[in-house]
């Protein structure tokens, strides 16, 4: 066990030794504020103050941890070896930078609370973040920092004999429409058809009744293909089913059609299935209560996960309403464009309300690439190079890596053409020696 000294024992304090210490390191940490308590513990300690007691292991202490809401916060990114970092905290501190302070600055998404930029959806995005704009976007750092603070606690503490975790995936599967045509009903076709005969995409009429003659197979029903993928690997896939009314952003099948209901339950019977939260839900508790019973309903047991549609996250009301709801996991964190790490991390955290300064029960996965991201790169070989990447990056810390792909991204279209070459590196990732 990790004892930590300080001055002031706070949520804030609690929540991220905790994340960092325990859930990254696999360490137990504890917190004193009684320096004989301190001095007797004969295993891993450190002080976490503003001056050090004596020439024990000491952090020095920026006050983000023992301040209580929003304020502004200056910072000055600064280059730290083979990364980044901020709060810098003088030459008595065993590291150069409070990582601690730091670490919750991210995960707490300190910034998105703050004035910014929104786009068309109303999401924050990567453009106005502090690791975009700094050049750390593609490094977990919270986790490179844990292993740096770990490297200094060996130093200090070479009898101490830390776990080692493992690199694992968590590929998530979002389907906003199950199908391009079949069970539309008989209004939606027609409309789909006079819609394609105004913009003369005669192809699409042509696939359009192949699909509901039964001659083709409709180009979005790619479950065979991806069941058959999760067969292979032990890492469970985690299937996202929008089950939301129909509406202006949301137009997947009727939970109405027997045959939908049976697809999210044959899917369900290989891997985990969760609720992609309608676009409306997002701002209305009722509705997105009412999705969530019905997807209990449809799956016969209490659901767990979630994931809004759009990537859109407001902070901190989407994450209440989860909570609310006694939804335990999201993955919606993550950004739509880039590739790269929003909250800094690989590793799931806990979300942090920073208006009641409490640490929920909801765990937030971040999500580090994105199907439409991979989009902006031309060539096969760019989209390989820039997966590997971001890959290796996870596995150069033994974190979770978590891509984002949809179902109709394996179907034929030719703008998906790689993505299942793609979809295998991701899945060959956890073989490799």
């Amino acid at each position: 066990m990790l004892l930590v000294y300080t001055h002031k024992i706070t949520p804030r304090l609690r929540y991220t030794f905790k994340q960092i210490c325990a859930r990254i390191l696999d360490v137990s940490v504890s917190f004193t504020t009684t320096i004989e308590d301190f001095i007797a513990h004969d295993s891993l300690k450190i002080s976490y103050t503003r001056q050090p007691l004596g020439k024990e292991f000491f952090i020095r202490s920026n006050e983000l941890l023992f301040e209580q809401g929003l304020n502004d916060v200056e910072i000055k990114v600064s280059d730290w070896e083979d990364t980044k970092c901020f709060f810098s905290n003088g030459e008595q501190s065993a590291l150069p930078f409070d990582i601690f302070a730091a670490s919750f600055y991210l995960l707490s998404r300190y910034e998105e609370y703050m004035p910014h930029v929104k786009d068309e959806f109303g999401r924050f995005t990567a453009k106005e973040s502090l690791a975009f704009n700094n050049g750390f976007l593609r490094q977990p750092v919270v986790d490179i920092w844990a292993l740096k603070f770990r490297s200094a606690l060996e130093i200090q503490f070479p009898e101490f004999k830390f776990p080692e975790r493992q690199y694992k995936i968590t590929p998530v599967i979002d389907i906003p429409k199950a199908y391009s045509y079949k069970l539309k009903g008989i209004m939606r076709s027609v409309g789909g058809t006079f819609n394609d005969l105004f913009r003369f995409k005669l192809r699409n009429i042509y696939k359009r009744y192949s699909v509901l003659f039964g001659f083709e197979n409709d180009p979005y029903d790619t479950f065979k293909y991806i069941i058959n993928k999760q067969k292979q690997v032990k890492n469970k896939f985690i299937f996202f089913f929008l089950i939301g009314d129909f509406s202006t952003y949301d137009k997947n099948i009727n939970t109405q059609k027997t045959k939908f209901i049976s697809l999210i339950k044959e899917v369900g019977d290989y891997s985990k299935i969760g609720l992609k939260v309608s676009y409306f839900a997002l701002t209305n508790n009722a509705t997105l209560k009412t999705e969530k019973l019905r997807m209990e309903s449809i799956i016969n047991q209490d659901l767990y996960v979630s994931r809004n549609s759009y990537s859109k996250l407001n902070l901190p009301e989407s994450y209440r309403n989860l909570v609310e709801l006694e939804v335990l996991e999201d993955f919606t964190m993550g950004y739509i464009n880039q590739i790269g790490f929003r909250a800094g991390t690989c590793t799931p955290f806990f979300f942090y309300d920073l208006d009641y300064e409490i640490q929920t029960p909801l765990r937030i996965n971040t999500y580090h690439v994105l199907d439409y991201a991979l989009l902006k790169y031309q060539s096969t070989l760019d989209k390989k190079m820039h997966l590997n990447q971001i890959i290796n990056a996870v596995k150069k810390v033994q974190g979770e890596f978590v891509p984002v792909f949809h179902n109709y991204t394996f179907g034929a279209s030719e703008t998906w053409k790689d993505y299942n070459e793609l979809f295998n590196i991701i899945l060959d990732s956890t073989n490799e020696k």
